[in-house]
């Protein structure tokens, strides 16, 4: 499609880019006058960058500027979920950061750059697209200038960032010297013709799990995780952990199902490898580390941000590990269990976020006796650490089950039961705050005050936590509905 019939179907993506130039003129204009102005703006900027891009849902999927990017409905539902993601972390960070207007247009400026990668079809804008939001990540996790742990944190973030930048950007230039085209469908038909040697590009699939696996934080390029989630201010840290990575994760389907497989027969139901590297049997691998490298450093953790920070890495495994079938059920599975996250990750992070003044730190030991001090946050928290360990009937039981069976019902029964056991093998950290809240107390259990914005908060993330464990049809239609790779020029 040409440059100007694509401009229709970019509308989102230009609402976001007017948007964050308004609010940088609207932060001049009002100076110190602002307040939460510019915090309420961006809510409702990237509500409604949202809700244009649903409207997009049903339009027939399309190649946009010649090729560079597509729309279609697995972009749309990734855009759907990414501001989402911004708009809730815009209100989780009202009272540390409501009045900083250029927190609240790096958050929009990120989003935009969640909009491009579900959605690139060129190899130049992958690097476009995760640079625009991984220059923006690198200065939100050390938004705390004068926190050591905070510069550390973004510095750390930033030196392997552009070092997984820089080798996935090379294995990219040998897949451009294997076949000749920067357009992943022309590489595809590149490599179905037989134009690349299986070990050059084995060696170029590596490099390039480099930058997409140190987006989704998958071993062995997760090293900045624990440092970045417990330097980084608490609410981007909850925003790292969703929003970016859920985009990573649409990217690396979008990768795996153009350059690395075709659809079999013309069938999205299941995939052909373009070239045998045995893409599945590594990534196999990869998942069993991940899972069990997140869970197993996630045990003798004292920092409950840092904790998280490693539970982040095993879920990662999870998800990994249904990828490895490559089929419908796997893609909505991933999809699904990317909207459960959400809300019980970010209703964690909620609560780390609003009680770490008043508990004095973010140690777990600083949670001692909190279900008697504040019973209703306390019940809440235990939901959130029952929810992401996988126990029934909440919805990261659900979630789980729909990855778990995907693998199962194409024959990886051993992957299955390690992803089992690795699950409980978290019920045992998870367990650790629970049991701090209820089974220790403090030597005087003086009752924290709650207040009603925090209250209103905490039962936006619980009541998904909950319903969807016991109702969550709705969510699946939608899911199943929104996987819709586009497939040709």
């Amino acid at each position: 499609m040409s440059n100007l019939n694509s401009i229709q179907y970019f509308i989102p993506e230009l609402f976001l880019t007017a948007a964050i130039l308004v609010l940088i003129i609207v932060d001049l204009v009002l100076k110190d006058r602002k307040g939460h102005i510019i915090a309420y703006l961006t809510a409702a900027s990237a509500i409604i960058a949202g809700i244009l891009a649903y409207q997009q849902f049903n339009l027939p999927a399309a190649s946009l500027f010649q090729g560079m990017i597509v729309v279609d409905s697995f972009a749309i539902f990734f855009k759907i979920l990414a501001a989402f993601s911004t708009a809730i972390i815009v209100f989780i960070s009202l009272d540390s950061f409501g009045d900083k207007a250029e927190y609240n247009i790096l958050l929009l400026i990120v989003t935009l750059g969640m909009f491009l990668m579900p959605a690139v079809n060129d190899i130049l804008m992958i690097i476009i697209a995760m640079e625009i939001v991984g220059l923006m990540s690198y200065v939100l996790a050390g938004f705390h200038k004068k926190d050591l742990k905070s510069t550390e944190a973004a510095l750390k973030y930033m030196i392997y960032g552009a070092a997984s930048t820089g080798i996935m950007a090379f294995g990219f230039s040998l897949i451009y010297g294997l076949t000749g085209h920067t357009n992943l469908y022309d590489i595809q038909t590149a490599l179905v013709n037989g134009h690349a040697n299986p070990v050059a590009m084995f060696v170029a699939f590596m490099m390039i799990l480099g930058g997409l696996g140190y987006k989704i934080a998958m071993v062995p390029f997760h090293f900045w995780v624990p440092d970045v989630y417990e330097g980084a201010p608490t609410p981007v840290t909850a925003f790292l952990s969703v929003g970016p990575k859920a985009a990573g994760f649409a990217l690396f389907i979008r990768f795996l199902v153009t350059v690395i497989a075709h659809p079999t027969y013309g069938s999205f139901g299941s995939f052909t490898q373009n070239v045998q590297i045995q893409a599945p049997l590594l990534l196999a691998v990869l998942a069993v580390l991940t899972m069990t490298l997140g869970n197993f450093s996630a045990l003798n953790q004292k920092n409950i941000k840092r904790m998280l920070g490693y539970s982040a890495i095993a879920h990662v495994g999870y998800m990994v590990m249904a990828l490895v079938v490559l089929n419908n059920d796997a893609f909505g599975a991933v999809m699904f269990y990317m909207i459960v996250y959400l809300f019980m990750n970010f209703g964690a992070f909620w609560v780390v976020e609003s009680f770490a003044s008043k508990l004095g730190g973010e140690e777990i030991e600083n949670y001692k006796g909190l279900g008697y001090r504040d019973p209703f946050t306390a019940v809440s928290m235990a939901i959130f650490m029952f929810s992401l360990t996988g126990l029934p009937p909440f919805a990261g039981f659900i979630g789980k089950v729909y990855l778990f069976s995907a693998v199962i019902k194409q024959g990886w029964y051993i992957l299955a039961l390690i992803g089992v056991l690795n699950s409980v093998v978290s019920l045992f950290y998870y367990l650790s705050v629970v049991k701090s809240m209820f089974l220790r107390q403090e030597d005087e259990n003086v009752p924290i005050q709650s207040s009603l914005y925090h209250k209103v908060l905490v039962v936006i993330f619980v009541v998904p936590t909950l319903l969807l464990g016991v109702y969550w049809q709705p969510i699946i239609n939608f899911t199943t509905h929104s996987i819709g790779i586009f497939f040709g020029k």
